[in-house]
């Protein structure tokens, strides 16, 4: 696909993810299962590679459905997205939340369900 053909979904992800709070996490495929579109987690994967240039969407918060932090490597310096984390209090070890399941955050139950 090109990247036109999915500006309109990353700008819906982009939205989602700008209600992440600061000390929670969520995961691609929440993301994508709020949107209604269950099978495009690596798509939501690919928005945030692509926010990078942007301020204000805080892709260090969107990690694996496992709490891994396999969007790493694009952030600039190895461990930003971890530093970014810890600052907010969120505990990482050997590249995984340690606390995922409590500090995990929902959209399908913390978002009213706006239209995105």
């Amino acid at each position: 696909m090109k990247k036109d053909s999915n500006s309109g979904f990353f700008e819906k992800v982009y939205e989602v993810a700008k209600q992440i709070p600061a000390g929670r996490v969520t995961s691609y495929g929440a993301i994508a299962r709020f949107l209604g579109s269950p099978q495009s987690a690596r798509m939501v994967g690919w928005a945030m590679n692509a926010s990078k240039e942007m301020d204000g969407i805080p892709a260090h918060r969107v990690v694996n459905r496992n709490g891994v932090l396999t969007g790493k490597n694009h952030f600039s310096g190895t461990n930003a997205m971890q530093v970014l984390l810890e600052e907010e209090g969120v505990k990482v070890k050997e590249l995984q939340i340690e606390n995922f399941k409590e500090i995990f955050w929902n959209p399908l139950k913390e978002l009213n369900h706006k239209s995105y």
